[in-house]
């Protein structure tokens, strides 16, 4: 990789660093004149936690906002590097990386849930429909949402590999590596969750909550 190329890289990954850092549910808090989502509940500005502090309208542009990021950073590098998977990928790792640990809120932020969907939206889309059953289906049954993103997150790497068979090896090795490090950061960023799942101490979400309009909940994301 020449000088030039390896700039650019390093560009598209400050870049995708600073709008995955964008901590939405904070801004969509100022704007609407609703409640910080890092005074109530687990802190953190992602979907979960915004839902509990704005509600399901406010909280569903959140988790708009949060795919966008993960999205957003993916394809630019893809339209940038004409399509070079490790360009996408680094990009996409960025993305997430700012989306846990943002610097504009304190390096503490959302746990990269919806930012990391949102890249693998853009990298390989047949993995979301293949591991989404897996996220809501836990979420149904256990009512626990860290859960449901732990295990969800953890499908995506044998659902790449199902991919990676069918196509037989047509997929690209940076595209297998990102659906075993994505999920390794998310996990990373859920390790208070992981720690309250084992010593069940962790709280379940109000599946009422969906259906309601106004803040609440008890769901810790």
């Amino acid at each position: 990789m020449d000088t030039g190329s390896l700039v650019q890289l390093a560009v598209l990954i400050a870049l995708a660093y600073l709008a995955g850092s964008i901590p939405m549910g904070v801004l969509v808090a100022r704007a609407t004149g609703g409640t910080d989502p890092r005074t109530v509940g687990s802190g953190r500005t992602g979907g979960t936690n915004a839902l509990r502090a704005l509600g399901r309208r406010r909280a569903a542009v959140v988790v708009a906002a949060d795919l966008a990021k993960g999205a957003g950073p993916v394809l630019l590098a893809r339209l940038v590097s004409g399509g070079d998977a490790f360009a996408e990928v680094l990009s996409g790792a960025a993305a997430v990386s700012g989306a846990i640990w943002s610097i504009f809120a304190g390096f503490r932020s959302g746990r990269g849930v919806g930012t990391g969907v949102g890249t693998m939206l853009v990298i390989q889309p047949l993995v979301v429909f293949l591991a989404a059953p897996v996220f809501v289906g836990v979420i149904v049954l256990t009512r626990y949402v860290s859960l449901g993103s732990l295990l969800g997150s953890a499908a995506m790497f044998p659902a790449m590999l199902l991919l990676w068979a069918v196509f037989s090896g047509a997929v690209p090795p940076a595209y297998l590596a990102w659906a075993a490090l994505g999920p390794a950061l998310i996990w990373l960023a859920h390790a208070d969750n992981i720690d309250r799942l084992v010593h069940g101490t962790e709280r379940k979400f109000d599946l009422a909550t969906l259906v309601g309009g106004g803040p609440g909940g008890n769901a810790r994301d």
